[in-house]
């Protein structure tokens, strides 16, 4: 039994014949190791090192290069400029209103249609208008014909001047052949001769005085210039006004918005009907922080991007007038500063800015819409404070008629009536 176990023992503590390859080197004794022999992880800390190196100066360059292109960008531009997109299209909002009281026979126009000036966009109902005219025209006839009758009183009384003055000259030569006659005349006929040298000469004051009245009618003027008739001429001209005014029609060119009239309406006068917004006159309000205005001056020239068309589209513009104020000064209900408690607020100036008019033409805007304007503020040679000049000539048509067409009928009822 000790045999066995003997050769047990012996098998489990002998080597095998062929033993598996060891799985890493022995590391060498630091003793056996050359002096100048390369330790095995000495590459791959260099590479490491050198990595290093490289990815610092790479970002110190990109460091440099950043920090020198700000530097470019902020004392060429970002000093010189400044920007806001608390900024939007202001424009004119004309009032189309009725001018006389009527009825709406007729509609010509709608909200988003484009009018020209002196389109006529409604008509009201013209009977009585017309039938105003036709009394007009009559009552112009009429005072001018009675006119004629003022000129013609001036011819009678002066016939009637001369009548009397000849009949005061026979009574004076009677009364002196009757005086001359002595007792050969009785006194009752030489009484009755001064009698009637009295009477002609009432007769002659009276004729006079009759002369002086008519020529008051009529002196210093010829029939068209006489006041009666220019007085019924400008009624004339009312009247025919007020038929011009029965059609309503365009006061600027521009689109139609805010339509609230309906065909059958009674309007009175002064009645808001619709407004027109002239979209070639527009232009921008930007409400710059009161921090950024110390350099603004009028004329600096601005570059406008709107948020209807994007970035590209790029509108020019120049500063023709800073605000009077701040939005809060003329708020309906302006803060209370003095109460217990207060926050200070950066306040807001509008700027008005006018845009190049080829442009507008080119990308119309619309009222309302929202813009980022940025400021050049290079050139400080202009005012701070706002223009004398009108920032721009804004005329609407009366819509009176033609007053020239008015102007040649009346010279035609005047000519008819006189007697020319």
């Amino acid at each position: 039994m000790n045999e066995p176990s003997r050769i047990e023992g012996q098998a489990e503590n002998s080597t095998p014949a062929n033993p598996p390859p060891p799985t890493s080197l022995p590391r060498a004794p630091d003793a056996m190791r050359a002096p100048d022999a390369p330790s095995p992880g000495m590459p791959y800390v260099r590479r490491k090192r050198r990595n290093r190196r490289f990815g610092l100066v790479a970002l110190a360059l990109v460091v440099i290069v950043a920090g020198a292109a700000f530097a470019y960008y902020w004392f060429t531009y970002a000093i010189w400029v400044v920007s806001t997109d608390d900024a939007y299209v202001g424009g004119d909002l004309v009032a189309v209103t009725a001018r006389e009281t009527g009825t709406v026979i007729g509609l010509r126009a709608d909200n988003t249609q484009a009018v020209k000036r002196g389109q006529l966009l409604l008509s009201l109902d013209p009977v009585e208008a017309d039938v105003a005219l036709d009394a007009a025209k009559a009552d112009l006839a009429h005072t001018v014909r009675m006119v004629r009758t003022a000129f013609a009183r001036v011819d009678q009384a002066r016939a009637q001047l001369q009548s009397a003055e000849v009949t005061r000259s026979q009574a004076a030569s009677d009364l002196k052949r009757r005086e001359r006659a002595g007792k050969a005349v009785s006194f009752e006929e030489l009484a009755h001769a001064r009698d009637g040298v009295v009477a002609a000469t009432a007769a002659v004051q009276a004729a006079q005085s009759n002369l002086a009245q008519a020529l008051a009618a009529v002196q210093g003027t010829d029939i068209p210039h006489n006041p009666d008739v220019l007085a019924s001429a400008a009624r004339l001209r009312q009247a025919a006004i007020k038929l011009a005014r029965m059609e309503i029609r365009a006061p600027v060119d521009g689109i139609v918005a805010q339509r609230s009239v309906q065909i059958g309406q009674h309007i009175a006068a002064g009645a808001p009907l619709m407004a027109i917004v002239p979209l070639d006159t527009v232009w921008i309000d930007a409400n710059f922080k009161e921090v950024q205005l110390a350099d603004v001056r009028l004329g600096q020239k601005a570059t406008v991007v709107s948020d209807f068309y994007g970035s590209d589209v790029t509108y020019h513009g120049t500063v023709v007038g800073l605000g009077a104020g701040s939005g809060n000064a003329f708020a309906l209900l302006p803060p209370q500063n003095a109460t217990g408690n207060w926050i200070k607020i950066v306040q807001r100036v509008p700027v008005r800015i006018a845009l190049d008019p080829a442009e507008l033409a080119k990308h119309p805007l619309r009222v309302g819409l929202s813009v980022d304007v940025t400021l050049d503020i290079r050139d400080k040679s202009g005012s701070m404070t706002a223009s004398p000049q009108p920032l721009r000539d804004l005329k609407g048509d009366p819509g009176d008629g033609d007053t020239a067409e008015v102007a040649r009928e009346i010279d035609t009822i005047i000519k008819a009536n006189s007697g020319d």
